[in-house]
C-alpha cells in the first residue's frame, strides 16, 4: 500500500507538472485547464491525509516534490511577468512576493513535518496541508491572473 500510494503521489505530481506547463494547450480552454489543475491539486492534499507518522519521511519527500512543482509553476509564471508591459510588473510584483513568502512558509511546514514527533504528527501534517493548499490555490489564482493580463 505504501509504495502504491507513493507512486500515485508522484503520478499526481507529474500530471500537476504536466498541466501546470502545458499552459496554452489549444484545445482547452483556460477554465477548463485550471478545473483539471483544481481537481489534481485536492486530490494531493487528500492524499496528504493518508500518511502515517511512521511514513513520515515519504510524506515530507512528496510534499517536497510538490513545492518543487509550485516554485517551478512560479518561475515560469515570473519570466512571463518579467516580459510583459512596466504596469503588470509593478502589479505583479506584490503578488508574486506573496507566493514566495507563502513558498517560504511550506518549506518550514517541511522542516516542520521532517521533526514532528508522534505527538504532533497530525498536527504537523494538518499545518503542512493548509501551507500546501495556500500556494497552490495562489499559483492557480497567479495563473489565472498571467492569463488574463498577458494575452499569448
Amino acid at each position: 500500500m505504501l509504495s502504491a500510494m507513493k507512486n500515485k503521489i508522484l503520478l499526481l505530481t507529474l500530471i500537476s507538472a504536466g498541466s501546470l506547463v502545458a499552459g496554452c494547450d489549444k484545445e482547452k480552454s483556460a477554465s477548463q485547464q485550471m478545473e483539471t489543475v483544481k481537481t489534481e491539486t485536492a486530490q494531493a492534499a487528500q492524499d496528504m491525509k493518508d500518511y502515517t507518522f511512521a511514513q513520515k519521511a515519504e510524506f515530507v519527500k512528496a510534499m517536497q516534490a510538490q513545492l518543487t512543482t509550485l516554485n517551478q509553476d512560479l518561475d515560469k509564471l515570473s519570466a512571463k511577468i518579467d516580459s510583459s508591459s512596466d504596469a503588470v510588473k509593478t502589479e505583479a510584483k506584490p503578488k508574486l512576493q506573496a507566493l514566495r513568502d507563502q513558498a517560504t512558509a511550506l518549506n518550514q511546514q517541511l522542516a516542520d513535518a521532517q521533526n514532528a514527533t508522534e505527538s504532533t504528527w497530525d498536527s504537523v501534517k494538518t499545518g503542512t496541508k493548509k501551507a500546501y493548499d495556500a500556494m497552490a490555490n495562489g499559483v492557480l489564482d497567479a495563473r489565472q491572473w498571467v492569463s488574463d493580463k498577458i494575452k499569448p
